[in-house]
């Protein structure tokens, strides 16, 4: 089998105030990745005095041949306005992070319901909702896949509403049929109770390899061999199809299936890295949106009695195909809008339309390094996962960066940036505005202030000491 997506890791030398860190980070991925590679997933896990410590996910040029993404992830086009005619969330929880709330299977559905609460429109990715047969995602939800979040951010593609996306679904040729036939009344009942428009059901007789490892940090991960078929049909099939969903096998340690459950949450999830790894892959070839939901190995695995498990997992539990949480998904996730010039249409979604990201406290990838150089406000909530990077210390804005202790605190405060309210008029006491002169003799020293409130809300307000040229 060719190897077609694998991990890769790399130490890239700390920039002095973390200035203009995407392009640092796409000098020094060029080197480290190598010419036979394409990045197409990457986070900071950490970082220390010498070092940013990285992890990639790679795309093999050989695997895809004249397919190759267009863009690189670190392409940055910098949004020339910030529209404020509506108020438009991206709420991201990584997957395979081990996110204590989102780090399961769609247990962060309630935390997207109450975001969509305060905002106009909400754009979200999979892992925050996927909870297996089950797919609650707020009316006002955009259902958008990982890496085109992290291009939307960085102002390389838009989003465009649908009303109904053609759905294709393609399976492994599992060597049990029942595991084929209970995936393919997955998809037949997902027509009859929603509608759901399916263009064909395709089963690859030479089925992609999927199999999870663990990265150096603890992420979940993995690696994805003989990729070429999958592509060979999605190009074959071009035209008739707006989105892909996808069912196959993900390979783990058969002890893995009842240790996940017994682990009480303690567990990082083993299947959502790689099966982000491979929708990564896709979209960013084919500009689709793309879903992935594992297929059980067997029968054997598929009748164990996990017991009473953890709440956050209990959806997981319950099924048996994973699929329908997708399918639900795709049938209106919007449209991907590449092309440079389309993205100035009156109708696209752009970076200029995004007004806050939520993300879980240490998170450094795409889309926190997106949203700094754009200048759109983030939130950093206490979601204990594995990342460890102190966000704060980035050169963000006055006012641009916000932590707080929980996902109650982020709708309360994104309730009051809708409003156009001072966080710090919340709090008594009620600091005066400060008054100085003019012209300034000497240098001026700027407060980096910490805001916060005891009750309903408790918010750190991180303040840069420069914004991002």
């Amino acid at each position: 089998m060719v190897k077609s997506v694998l991990e890769q890791q790399c130490d890239i030398p700390i920039l002095p105030g973390h200035s203009d860190l995407l392009a640092h980070f796409r000098r020094f991925s060029r080197v480290h990745i190598g010419p036979d590679w394409i990045p197409i997933r990457f986070v900071v896990t950490s970082a220390d005095s010498g070092a940013y410590h990285c992890e990639f996910a790679t795309l093999s040029v050989r695997s895809v041949g004249s397919r190759v993404p267009l863009n690189s992830i670190f392409e940055f086009r910098r949004r020339r306005v910030a529209n404020t005619a509506q108020f438009n969330v991206v709420l991201i929880i990584p997957t395979g992070i081990g996110a204590e709330l989102g780090g399961h299977a769609g247990d962060a559905g309630p935390v997207a319901r109450l975001l969509a609460e305060v905002s106009d429109t909400l754009v979200l990715h999979p892992n925050v909702v996927n909870a297996s047969d089950l797919n609650e995602m707020p009316t006002n939800a955009w259902y958008v896949e990982g890496s085109v979040v992290a291009r939307l951010l960085m102002g390389t593609v838009g989003l465009s509403r649908v009303r109904m996306n053609r759905v294709l679904v393609v399976i492994d040729a599992h060597k049990d049929e029942f595991f084929v036939n209970a995936t393919v009344n997955s998809v037949n009942s997902a027509r009859a109770s929603y509608g759901l428009s399916c263009s064909e059901i395709v089963c690859l007789e030479s089925p992609m390899s999927l199999v999870s490892e663990y990265t150096p940090s603890g992420r979940a991960a993995g690696r994805i061999d003989n990729l070429e078929e999958l592509c060979a049909l999605l190009e074959d099939r071009a035209g008739e199809y707006d989105a892909v969903a996808l069912s196959s096998v993900v390979t783990v340690p058969t002890e893995y299936h009842q240790g996940y459950f017994d682990s009480a949450g303690e567990m990082v999830n083993p299947w959502g890295g790689v099966e982000a790894m491979l929708t990564h892959a896709l979209s960013s070839i084919f500009d689709v949106p793309t879903a992935h939901s594992p297929m059980l190995e067997s029968r054997e695995i598929a009748n164990k009695n996990p017991g009473i498990v953890d709440p956050r997992m209990a959806a997981e539990a319950v099924s048996t195909t994973f699929l329908q949480c997708t399918l639900k998904g795709l049938q209106r996730s919007p449209r991907i809008i590449a092309d440079s010039d389309a993205l100035n249409a009156p109708d696209v979604f752009t970076a200029s339309d995004v007004s806050c990201l939520v993300i879980p406290d240490g998170c450094l990838g795409i889309p926190t390094l997106a949203a700094l150089h754009q200048g759109i406000q983030v939130i950093a909530v206490a979601n204990k996962n594995l990342m460890s990077n102190d966000l704060e210390a980035l050169p963000w804005g006055k006012g641009q960066f916000y932590r707080v202790n929980n996902y109650y605190e982020a709708a309360g405060l994104l309730a009051a940036i809708r409003g156009g309210i001072d966080c710090g008029t919340l709090r008594r006491p009620l600091k005066g505005a400060s008054v100085g002169t003019y012209p300034q003799h000497g240098s001026r020293t700027l407060d980096r202030s910490v805001i916060s409130t005891e009750d309903a809300m408790t918010i750190s307000v991180g303040m840069s000491r420069n914004r991002e040229p």
